[in-house]
């Protein structure tokens, strides 16, 4: 497990780096995974595909995990995430030959919604955890009306839900008659819906449609991601197997420059500089 640690360790230190790879005529890459990081990359490959008008970029969702997944059976070239690998992911892959290396593409920040007619404007983190887990079930309980909350949540499969999981539920245990969505945007549609109901999605999905809540007094932005100082902040990747040579290269040096960190602001996401 060293060895493979050390792996991603020499990545991370690689990419920044890595001079640009050559992009190769007539070739396909294939993206699967995050539907957080879905935009971003969608994003950037509009853009790559207009300056490599012989390259085709085949882009879907999933789910983090699901990508993963597809990196390990080798079905696609760059798997999209919004978490980072886990210790059994690093373990079956290698088992399978491969060794997945992590590029940091952006920042994420995971915003409470309500709906827009919802008095609450701020939660803290405790108070959001004891709703997630089904323990605080009225809204009068943390400021608003005397009505029943309807917990939102993503499904097991997103990296969203695994980080929400982390920083908001301290690795406590969903609610089990919470909603299961498997999207941000089936989030924001649910919330939109209905004035009971809180749920939670990435900060490039925000819109009018729903009420975003500060958490401990804190607006999720691109400063307070940034310094750290909104709690529930995140990177968000794409990992290749191995260290990425030709177009796959090619096109996440793309990204990760200062014309791609613009495709990552336009998308409603946190560059990295």
């Amino acid at each position: 497990m060293r060895r493979i640690m050390n792996i991603f360790l020499v990545a991370v230190i690689c990419l920044a780096t890595a001079g640009v790879g050559t992009a190769r005529t007539g070739e396909t890459i294939v993206i699967k995974g995050s539907t957080t990081v879905l935009p971003v990359a969608q994003g950037a490959a509009e853009a790559y595909m207009k300056l490599h008008p012989d390259i085709n970029i085949s882009i879907s969702g999933g789910g983090s995990g699901n990508g993963i997944k597809a990196l390990v059976d080798k079905s696609t070239d760059i798997a999209t995430s919004s978490r980072f690998v886990k210790d059994k992911e690093i373990e079956m892959s290698t088992a399978k030959g491969v060794y997945p290396v992590p590029h940091r593409v952006a920042i994420d920040a995971i915003v409470p919604i309500v709906h827009s007619e919802n008095p609450v404007g701020d939660l803290t983190i405790e108070q959001l955890s004891l709703i997630y887990q089904g323990k605080i079930r009225n809204w009068k309980e943390v400021g608003g009306q005397d009505l029943q909350i309807v917990v939102v949540s993503r499904d097991t499969s997103s990296g969203t839900y695994e980080v929400w999981e982390e920083k908001v539920l301290h690795k406590a245990k969903v609610f089990p008659r919470a909603q299961l969505q498997a999207s941000n945007g089936a989030v924001i549609q649910a919330v939109s819906k209905n004035r009971y109901a809180i749920g939670y999605i990435g900060f490039g999905y925000l819109n009018k449609t729903v009420k975003a809540l500060t958490v401990g007094g804190v607006e999720a932005s691109v400063e307070t991601a940034l310094s750290g100082v909104y709690p529930v902040a995140r990177p968000l990747f794409m990992f290749t197997n191995g260290w990425p040579t030709g177009t796959v290269s090619s096109f996440i040096n793309f990204i990760v420059s200062r014309e791609g960190q613009e495709i990552v602001t336009k998308e409603g996401f946190i560059p990295l500089f």
